[in-house]
């Protein structure tokens, strides 16, 4: 009798990346079974060629990726899950916080809720559609790295998986560019998935624009949708706002008036609901505190501990030399920018990598920024 083979859950979005992603892992023997999580958000929809994550016509897609490659499909609803989620999201931007959402999506939703499932119908692992390397070290630890395509690298929002997600999980694309990607679901049929272009959105922020999906959420009374005062870093009155929640860290336009000279957010202040506003020069900080540190291919640090490396404060954003300094309250790591960083947001991720800007080392979420009296 042959041996059965090794069961594994692909999180199938209907895009091109995890439609792949189940057909390699298919030519290297698995069983795969297809799960689409469903995330109860009306308006969450595409426009037919549009990479999306978790609308309806996505759903579609992936049902017919998982019959054209003959794979078991189910679709889980997660609505309660991705609520939560979005709570965060809401809750972190009344508070006047930069959220990365997809962050959170990753950690508890695909390598959370999906790795449950995955027990419950005796796979191994989880497999998505990320473009991330994994690695063990010497150590015995598992560390993400930056992928074959360094354009479509998704080492930062996959930073905070735990040693326990990370032994669970698979990622087929480290080792191909999205050409091939493309190219590959050509050569399977899968003509439609193969067309659809990437999303740059968070899935339930229909066309980009978040401050509707807060505001909607929010108590009509709540603080960060009464008017405030622009400021200057002194604390003399420019004018008035409508909100703080329509604002982030190092946000130029969009400020609904003119103040001369080039003009930036340099603060948000949701107790007395001022914006402070500066000059790029006031954007630029020494360093920062990172909270809810999750370490991968560094041990845990011990207080007062150090550690050369590079750090990237948020997507898409280029990592710069740093060194980390843990708290005594070994959960917070210090970071000290060889050259001051631009635009240091609270409530986006820290990541930290290594020397040679490759490997994850750890993450934290940035509570606040450091000036270098602090840092000193």
């Amino acid at each position: 009798m042959a041996a059965s083979k090794p069961r594994i859950v692909c999180a199938l979005s209907g895009g091109v990346d995890s439609s792949v992603s189940a057909a390699l892992l298919q030519e290297q023997g698995w069983e795969v079974i297809g799960l689409f999580m469903r995330s109860g958000v009306a308006g969450a929809g595409t426009t037919g060629e549009k990479q999306g994550c978790c609308s309806v016509e996505d759903a579609l897609d992936a049902r017919r990726v998982a019959d054209k490659l003959g794979i078991a499909f189910y679709a889980l609803n997660m609505a309660d899950e991705f609520g939560r989620v979005i709570s965060q999201f809401v809750e972190s931007y009344a508070q006047g916080r930069t959220p990365n959402p997809c962050v959170l999506c990753n950690r508890t939703l695909k390598f959370g809720h999906v790795l449950a499932f995955a027990e419950k119908v005796g796979a191994e692992k989880v497999a998505t559609g990320h473009y991330a390397r994994l690695a063990r070290l010497e150590n015995g630890r598992l560390a993400i790295e930056r992928p074959r395509d360094a354009k479509k690298d998704q080492s930062y929002v996959l930073a905070t998986l735990s040693q326990e997600q990370l032994a669970r999980s698979v990622f087929p694309l480290a080792d191909l560019e999205k050409p091939a990607v493309r190219e590959r679901a050509r050569a399977l049929g899968l003509e439609r998935v193969a067309a659809k272009k990437d999303s740059v959105e968070v899935c339930f922020v229909p066309g980009g624009d978040y401050r509707p999906v807060v505001r909607e959420r929010l108590a009509p009374d709540d603080p960060a949708l009464a008017p405030g005062d622009y400021v200057d870093r002194a604390g003399n009155v420019l004018g008035q706002h409508d909100g703080i929640l329509g604002f982030t860290i190092g946000q130029r336009k969009g400020l609904g008036q003119g103040f001369g000279a080039r003009t930036y957010v340099t603060a948000i202040e949701p107790a007395s609901r001022r914006v402070v506003l500066g000059t790029r020069a006031d954007l630029e900080a020494p360093g920062l505190l990172a909270t809810g540190v999750e370490w991968q291919g560094s041990a845990p640090l011990a207080p007062g501990e150090q550690l050369r490396g590079r750090a990237q404060i948020r997507y898409n954003h280029p990592s710069v030399p740093a060194t980390l300094v843990a708290s005594s309250d070994t959960a917070s790591v210090v970071v000290r920018f060889d050259t001051p960083e631009v635009a240091v947001a609270p409530g986006q991720l820290c990541a930290f990598y290594d020397a040679e800007d490759r490997r994850v080392l750890g993450a934290g979420w940035i509570a606040r920024r450091l000036e270098a009296g602090e840092l000193a």
